[in-house]
């Protein structure tokens, strides 16, 4: 990922609030605000050895609930609560 600075210097006979508009614009057209609210929530691919034994893992559960549908041992579903 490469960094990209916004850098302003203040010009003669500009106020602090024109400084920080053009600031922000420069920071706005650089795409710095974008890139950084686009990674906050990025997570990394799981590896293949963890997807691996989250299938296996997914399979055995799955048998194992056949198996006792097939027994007919299932538990009675939970109520969602007062109705």
């Amino acid at each position: 990922m490469s960094i990209v600075t916004a850098e302003v210097k203040k010009n003669n006979n500009e106020s602090a609030i024109s400084l920080i508009r053009r600031f922000t614009k420069r920071v706005q057209g650089a795409g710095t605000i974008r890139r950084v609210r686009s990674l906050r929530w990025a997570q990394r691919s799981p590896s293949k050895y963890k997807m691996k034994k989250s299938a296996l893992v997914k399979i055995s559960r799955r048998k194992e609930y056949e198996l006792l549908k097939k027994m007919g041992k299932l538990p009675e579903p939970k109520g969602k609560g007062r109705r």
